[in-house]
């Protein structure tokens, strides 16, 4: 099942930048609503799930800033403030007022675009790490991996065989079961872009795991090949707590 489409608020009140940015988000698989001023947006927030919000500093009424105080005193949705002016008080007011990111006009849409789903990324690894806290290992089909122990269990429990690299590579996965990640996002979780890491790296060890895990590893039902996408782990996973949780 492919990860579906973001729903992104954009609240900017220049029709020439808001048509720029809605029309490049939906041509890159976003979903958009717009909203021109404090009003607009929060009737578009009642109407529809928000699952991040683009707001202007520069608003007639309420400024974005004010605007950014209120959503976050309510919600956890994810906010990233644009403004005409780079000046560094108005970063640092956004990002106290509770905002996620900044970025100061003019600027490309490729990075807005960038942000939005370092952004996304973030909160997505936010909700894993609550869902999963206090657990001390993860079953799937039968195999339960250990996060203290840093081992994989077979179904029969014997221990399996795995290099580090395989190890943090199928944790990331089963931390994230159900979403489509790209090699660029699993070189991000796993390896943190260390010197020498590149997206083939991440396909073979993919090829490694797939021989530990998978029934037929020439065609895997469990670490799926997803076209022009990555990776998708598709076990249900089960958090395991520790005896006395």
């Amino acid at each position: 099942m492919a990860q579906p489409a973001p729903n992104i608020l954009v609240v900017e009140d220049d029709r020439e930048t808001r048509t720029l940015i809605a029309k490049y988000l939906r041509t890159n698989a976003c979903n958009v609503t717009t909203a021109t001023d404090g009003r607009e947006m929060a009737r578009a927030m009642t109407d529809h799930r928000v699952d991040l919000l683009i707001l202007d500093v520069m608003l007639p009424g309420e400024d974005g800033l004010t605007l950014c105080r209120k959503v976050r005193a309510e919600s956890q949705t994810p906010i990233i403030m644009l403004t005409a002016r780079g000046e560094d008080v108005d970063r640092i007011l956004g990002l106290e007022m509770g905002a996620d990111d900044y970025l100061a006009k003019p600027f490309n849409p490729r990075e807005l675009l960038a942000r939005i789903n370092a952004v996304l990324r973030r909160q997505a690894a936010a909700q894993t790490a609550s869902a999963t806290e206090g657990a001390t290992a993860l079953g799937f089909a039968g195999f339960r991996i250990d996060l203290r122990l840093r081992e994989l269990r077979d179904p029969e429990g014997a221990r399996v065989a795995m290099t580090s690299a395989e190890f943090d590579l199928l944790r990331t996965l089963c931390e994230r079961p159900g979403r489509v990640l790209s090699r660029d996002s699993l070189l991000d979780l796993t390896q943190g872009r260390n010197a020498g890491s590149f997206e083939r790296s991440i396909d073979v060890l993919v090829s490694r795991i797939r021989r530990k895990i998978e029934p037929d590893p020439l065609e895997p039902t469990m670490i799926k090949t997803v076209r022009s996408g990555g990776y998708m782990f598709t076990p249900r996973v089960e958090p395991i707590l520790a005896a006395g949780n």
